[in-house]
């Protein structure tokens, strides 16, 4: 048995712009990791046996991000706001749904 049941990545890379890619960070994606994080825990989903979310270096999708990806199922996901994280949060990590809407 895994040590979590889930555990998401937040691709958080921070290029310099003069580099001309993308990165995730630039698109806010350390603010929306930590307010995943917030929401997992005041939902009671964090912890050993349940959810982990982690900011991750480049996850090489920045072109399509920002980016998320959930294992074990490998799900990639973009998302834009607030509201799509909790529709992340409530449909793939407490229902196991994924969200096709969302997926990379």
């Amino acid at each position: 048995m895994a040590y979590y049941e889930r555990h998401v990545f937040f691709c958080c890379n921070q290029r310099d712009a003069a580099e001309g890619r993308p990165c995730c960070n630039g698109k806010g994606a350390s603010e929306m990791r930590d307010y995943a994080k917030k929401r997992v825990k005041e939902l009671g989903m964090a912890g050993a046996g349940k959810v982990r979310v982690n900011q991750a270096g480049c996850l090489d999708r920045c072109e399509e991000g920002p980016c998320v990806v959930v294992y074990p199922e490998a799900v990639w996901y973009t998302y834009v706001d607030h509201a799509d994280i909790d529709e992340i949060i409530e449909e793939h990590l407490r229902h196991g749904r994924t969200v096709e809407r969302l997926r990379i």
